[in-house]
């Protein structure tokens, strides 16, 4: 009994590049397969569960975030775990050789990489259903559209194609700054790309204020009242009895 091969065309993790998805899911569309988009920013538990409902035949995973070695052997796992295990697992995206041969050995299929032609991932996923339930099985191929489209648009193969830091084609993912230092390096940038700072006149001298006359102290008020005479003293007082006795004699 023949029948449509049901794919589905993921997005896991944070790669927000759906254009070569949509490409592929347009071209597998017209090839006559049954296509299930799951959007962007899915998780691989999402996909795989949707793939679980969707009974699908392929499970395609478009990534162009660089975190395929992750998101791949992830998304496997959980096929198996849930039963779906003999299913294709195959998709794309800025991957180099070394790592799809790496993927190929724990079971993943055929990874495609950025210029890839649409009639290759048709043919390879056809090739493919037909090793497992023969040819009888599949509907005969309709006449391709006059259109050849790459998996991955010229501006994303531009984007995605700068060179990593050592540290990142390594692996290892470089030390993050601690918040302070951080919050410097904005400012300093900030501070660099601003308007150069206008140079501030000089200072004018500061005005001496002249200092006021101190007043004069007058001299004190005599006090009121009347002044008592001056007692006379016992020196005074001796010539004048002298005299008056002179007198007297």
């Amino acid at each position: 009994m023949q029948r449509k091969i049901r794919v589905l065309v993921g997005k896991p993790g944070l790669d927000g590049h759906d254009r070569g998805a949509k490409v592929v899911a347009a071209a597998l569309r017209d090839a006559g397969m049954e296509v299930i988009y799951t959007g962007l920013h899915q998780t691989p538990a999402q996909v795989v569960e949707a793939g679980v409902q969707e009974d699908v035949d392929v499970m395609a995973l478009s990534v162009l975030s660089g975190a395929h070695m992750t998101l791949f052997p992830e998304v496997f796992e959980l096929m198996n775990q849930h039963g779906i295990g003999d299913r294709l697992l195959t998709g794309g995206g800025i991957i180099p050789a070394e790592d799809m041969e790496a993927l190929k050995a724990i079971g993943v299929g055929r990874l495609f990489g950025p210029g890839s032609s649409t009639q290759d991932i048709v043919a390879y996923i056809r090739e493919w259903f037909i090793s497992r339930h023969g040819a009888d099985s599949l509907a005969p191929l309709p006449a391709p559209p006059d259109r050849s489209e790459p998996m991955v648009s010229a501006e994303e193969i531009a984007h995605h194609s700068m060179p990593r830091p050592a540290a990142a084609r390594a692996g290892v993912r470089p030390a993050m700054k601690s918040a302070p230092a951080a919050r410097g390096a904005a400012k300093a940038k900030s501070k660099a790309g601003s308007k150069p700072a206008r140079s501030k006149p000089a200072t004018k001298p500061a005005k001496r204020k002249a200092a006021k006359p101190a007043k004069r102290k007058t001299s004190a008020k005599p006090a009121r009242g009347k002044r008592k005479p001056a007692a006379r003293t016992r020196a005074s007082a001796k010539p004048a009895r002298r005299k008056a006795a002179a007198r007297r004699r």
